[in-house]
């Protein structure tokens, strides 16, 4: 028998949450100057991590053409390589580079990520169409990243999809689909159509972010979301429609599939906040919640150092989300599963009063001390972090460390509630992180070069002028 369909063939009206976001990247005028301030800062540290990464082979042996010896003229180049490339896979080796040691900006909220991900998208694609006779310049480029950042972050101020299972890296294809569709010259209606299709996209699972799978594709994930973003916005731009009703079609749009019936929340309307209070990992490349507890791991290495034999327990204090996404007993199996282990960060801090990346290599981790401390360690939550952690004034990342020794002595509770990249520490942190650029620099260019960049970086109102295609030519290593 023919069933009567006639009225789920009526074409709805965009989904409100897709129009919202388009109206913000078309219409909304940016006036702070704090967030182009930290929008420059961002700019500057995420190219430093990118630097960084590329003294790993692991990192580098996914750069370059999808086809060996394939070449693109005028295609956007990755920095810190001499590699030119499509926009989309250029995304991609600048989003993973970005990220691919842990080390770039985070944002904190009921869902976690790194906004500056999304630099894949816009370096890639502001450098294609700058060398395509569409000059930009980089003002633009600090715009299009506050409100990639600020699309991220307010989304994930009140939407976990941690724990629906799914990865943050959706958000990097949100926000970097919907700022290239508007950079590529999209109208309010394809940056719509370019939206609904991130969503009618699979998304990501979070399998490779956990025990017993952790492994390397977490380094790379958001440049792959990144160059996603790219290509659907290229597909939009080329005449394909979108789907309207991508989120709240019943039976078949995201909300029904994929985040168990319930709608997205807001806390606020699009702006510049996220940019505004974008967390900057200054001193340690480790994940977000961690950075306090390394830091006061390392306060107190000057009282455990020769005493580590003597330890009886260790006790971390700590908020929710830390204890969710990375504390871990047992083995760890490999990089991706150490940089992710609160206990194993900790134990290097204390042992060594410093955390590198090479301390989650192989070599480093056979260190026996390292397995000793963490079976040591008692992880317990303390409710007021838990809670601090999500309240817009504060948004605080606390840990606290207590060592207690076999003799019945003890060290004093270190306790450290906003890491130095936070707002509240920022004319503690800038300077750090000038000097993280400044050693970035050092470890891929020649020293005139780096001088030239890091001068050009500090001075706002020269690189603001200066067109995308020309600063990226500057970023070449040859």
């Amino acid at each position: 028998m023919a069933h009567d369909t006639s009225s789920s063939n009526v074409r709805p009206a965009p989904d409100k949450e897709l129009v919202d976001i388009a109206d913000y990247v078309l219409g909304y005028q940016v006036n702070s100057r704090e967030a182009y301030e930290t929008a420059r800062y961002c700019l500057m540290d995420s190219l430093g991590c990118a630097f960084l990464a590329l003294k790993y082979p692991e990192c580098v042996r996914h750069l370059g053409p999808l086809v060996p010896g394939t070449t693109v003229a005028n295609g956007a180049r990755v920095p810190g390589t001499k590699f030119e490339l499509d926009p989309v896979k250029a995304a991609f080796d600048i989003g993973a580079l970005v990220r691919w040691l842990d080390f770039n900006d985070t944002w904190l909220a009921a869902e976690w990520g790194h906004p500056s991900d999304n630099l894949g998208a816009i370096l890639a694609v502001a450098d294609y169409l700058s060398r395509s006779g569409k000059p930009i310049a980089m003002r633009d480029v600090l715009t299009w990243m506050i409100k990639a950042h600020e699309i991220q972050g307010v989304m994930a101020l009140e939407n976990s999809f941690n724990r629906v299972g799914l990865d943050h890296v959706v958000l990097v294809k949100l926000a970097s689909a919907a700022v290239a569709t508007a950079m590529l010259g999209g109208t309010r209606q394809q940056i719509i159509d370019t939206l609904s299709q991130v969503w009618v996209d699979g998304q990501s699972l979070r399998t490779y972010r956990h025990a017993p799978n952790t492994g390397p594709r977490k380094s790379w994930a958001a440049g792959d979301a990144t160059s996603r973003a790219v290509r659907l916005a290229l597909i939009t731009m080329n005449g394909e429609i979108g789907y309207p009703s991508a989120l709240t079609a019943k039976g078949w749009g995201f909300y029904d599939v994929s985040f168990k019936g319930e709608r997205f929340r807001f806390q606020r309307d699009y702006g510049s906040y996220v940019m505004e209070q974008i967390l900057f990992k200054i001193s340690f490349p480790a994940e977000f919640h961690s950075q306090t507890a390394v830091e006061c791991a390392v306060k107190l290495h000057p009282q455990v150092k020769d005493r580590l034999d003597a330890i009886e327990r260790i006790v971390l204090t700590t908020h929710e989300s830390a204890i969710r996404i990375i504390s871990k007993t047992g083995p760890l199996h490999n990089y991706a599963d150490r940089d992710h282990c609160l206990q194993y960060m900790v134990a290097i801090g204390l042992i060594k009063g410093n955390l590198t990346a090479d301390d989650y290599k192989d070599a480093a981790a056979a260190d026996p001390r390292i397995d000793t401390l963490r079976h040591k360690m008692e992880v317990v939550e303390d409710t007021r972090y838990s809670r601090e952690y999500h309240e817009p004034d504060k948004r605080s990342i606390a840990n606290a460390i207590q060592i207690f020794f076999k003799d019945g002595g003890k060290t004093g509770k270190i306790e450290i509630e906003y890491p130095i990249g936070h707002r509240r520490r920022r004319a503690e942190g800038i300077p750090v992180l000038v000097a993280k650029f400044r050693d970035a620099l050092a470890t891929r260019f020649p020293e005139n070069q780096a001088r030239a960049i890091l001068d050009l970086c500090q001075d706002a109102a020269r690189l603001e002028r200066m067109p995308v295609h020309e600063f990226m030519q500057a970023l070449v290593c040859e």
